[in-house]
């Protein structure tokens, strides 16, 4: 005597289908990973099945980590940016405010250019 399938197993059924032929969206859609087995399943159907959701939420697991990897990544760029900027802005004003030479240097240093430049001219 044959069974009728019921709604739950032509649901699975259907699911069971469209995992075969790897459409995995209409599956995702139709409810795979709300699947849980029934007992008038086909063991061989349900072991495809759990296979494809196990599948699904590591992907889908992998997928998070990387973004958040990502994001991190950004997040430490900026911060590093923000640092160097800081460190540049600091440093700037110190230049401005502070001759490279102490003056007598400064002077000698004149002297020896206006001299060199004398010598080469002639």
């Amino acid at each position: 005597m044959t069974r009728k399938p019921d709604a739950t197993g032509t649901l699975h059924q259907r699911l069971f289908e469209q995992v075969r032929a790897d459409d995995l969206d209409a599956a995702i859609a139709a409810g795979l990973m709300d699947y849980t087995p029934a007992p008038a399943d086909e063991p061989g159907q349900a072991a495809v099945l759990l296979a494809a959701q196990r599948r699904l939420r590591d992907a889908w697991a992998a997928r998070e980590r990387y973004r958040a990897r990502a994001a991190r990544l950004q997040r430490r760029a900026a911060e590093r940016e923000a640092r160097r900027r800081a460190v540049a802005a600091a440093a700037a004003p110190a230049a401005d405010s502070k001759p490279a030479l102490p003056p007598a240097v400064a002077a000698v240093l004149a002297r020896a250019k206006a001299k060199a430049e004398g010598r080469s001219s002639q």
